[in-house]
């Protein structure tokens, strides 16, 4: 049979066929295919718990329906916002006759990675003893972290993530081939930072340890340590001889001040700690999709930041080759530029303030609304999220009775509220925390 007297093929279960001229007249030509077992024995994934929110609030027909799952900046009117100085780095590089889509090293674009650690260790760092690649945002850079320590500390060393912590760290560590521990962080029953405990815990890990941070605006609760207490944190890891990696993935966008914002790493890096570091420009760049991170390592000297560097390429190279270069080169050309770079530390200065205002709003409101609730812990905490102190059953009431769709454990996401829907939603949580305590045991 020729290839051109092919007319169709089409697929049954567990049977290949194809129809030629000669079966027109009612004959079809099949072959029975081997059965695929292996991939009917495989059971079903659980679905991702955020992402399953937001697929019910697009599916949900309620006019009055508000999400404040998203962990994604919205503007006023709840849409999406593309920083202005970023669509004019885009216009930029579009009318760049330099401009390619080449492929980037494994290491990703050079420049961009220096003015990425610039941004977070500041001017003054010797970056000649940092090792440092581009990465798919801020969880690729946690995912190859974790393949680096898996692969070069001894086996069955342990990392003290906090509790609670962004959910994907468990994930993340766990595929590195880390064990992974949790350590006290937020005391429920005052709503706010657990600092003795977290200190007992950290005392208490053995030496040669990695200890998780996050780096500002605490990822669910927006609750950080104040400068004296990052400071003694830094001195409980240094007595214990273990090792830093911060994450983080709101500078600039938790406070407006990316200085300040990026303070409690440049202490650690001050106080003599070989941190590791995950950065992410998907928040305060608006850059979500663009999949825009960085990994670092500050290094003892430059000849063991060449060899760290060198290994962080053999883990990439085999795992996603190289990383993509739009967004890296939006950063890039924001960062270098004397226009963009003022105009975009206002952009995110807005963003952050508009956070702030919807806080502070919401308090009022739940006040105004008839709430006998101490709410001083959500105007305390900083960044996206207001950690409320709500159990699961008041959030499952909330979704349930109000259309209002949020994650169990009470997070807020504070850019899902605009002044159009911050009166219901306050309402709303008034209604289902009235006469129950919001601090748990």
């Amino acid at each position: 049979m020729k290839v051109s007297q092919i007319v169709k093929v089409f697929f049954l279960p567990n049977i290949f066929a194809f129809v030629t001229p000669n079966s027109l007249g009612g004959k079809t030509s099949a072959i029975k295919m081997a059965s695929s077992s292996y991939l009917d024995d495989i059971p079903m994934g659980p679905p991702d718990a955020i992402l399953g929110i937001a697929e019910a609030f697009r599916k949900s027909t309620d006019p009055n329906k508000v999400n404040i799952c998203v962990g994604a900046y919205r503007d006023s009117s709840g849409k999406p916002w593309i920083l202005p100085s970023v669509k004019s780095a885009e216009e930029i590089m579009l009318n760049d006759e330099n401009t390619n889509k080449e492929y980037a090293s494994i290491a990703g674009d050079a420049e961009y990675v220096k003015k990425a650690l610039v941004f977070a260790y500041g001017r003054d760092m010797d970056l000649s003893k940092v090792a440092g690649i581009q990465s798919l945002s801020g969880t690729g850079a946690c995912r190859i972290g974790g393949e680096f320590f898996g692969r070069f500390l001894p086996k069955g060393t342990k990392i003290y993530i906090p509790d609670p912590t962004w959910g994907n760290h468990i994930a993340i560590f766990k595929e590195g081939g880390l064990d992974v521990q949790r350590y006290r962080y937020y005391d429920y029953r005052t709503n706010r930072l657990d600092f003795d405990g977290m200190l007992e815990d950290i005392s208490k890990a053995p030496p040669g340890s990695v200890i998780l941070l996050h780096a500002v605006a605490h990822n669910p609760t927006g609750c950080d340590p104040t400068p004296e207490q990052w400071k003694a944190i830094s001195s409980a890891i240094l007595e214990k001889k273990q090792h830093v990696f911060f994450d983080s993935a709101y500078q600039g966008f938790a406070t407006g001040d990316a200085e300040k914002d990026a303070s409690a790493l440049r202490q650690f890096v001050s106080d003599g700690h070989l941190v590791a570091l995950a950065q992410s420009f998907a928040k305060n760049f608006g850059l979500y999709g663009e999949r825009c991170g960085t990994l670092s390592f500050v290094c003892a000297n430059e000849a063991q930041k060449e060899v760290v560097q060198s290994q962080l390429k053999l883990i990439v190279r085999p795992m996603y080759s190289s990383p993509p270069i739009h967004g890296s080169s939006i950063v890039k050309t924001v960062l270098g530029s004397d226009t963009l770079r003022p105009q975009y530390y206002e952009e995110c200065e807005s963003m952050a303030k508009r956070i702030r205002q919807m806080r502070e709003l919401l308090v009022e409101k739940l006040k105004k609304a008839g709430s006998t609730h101490d709410w001083s812990h959500v105007l305390e905490q900083i960044g996206m999220f207001a950690y409320t102190g709500m159990n699961s059953d008041m959030c499952d009431t909330l979704t349930k009775e109000h259309s209002i769709f949020l994650t169990r454990d009470g997070r807020i996401s504070l850019a899902g509220l605009n002044p159009n829907n911050v009166d219901y939603v306050a309402k709303a949580v008034h209604d289902v925390t009235d006469g129950k305590s919001i601090c748990k045991e």
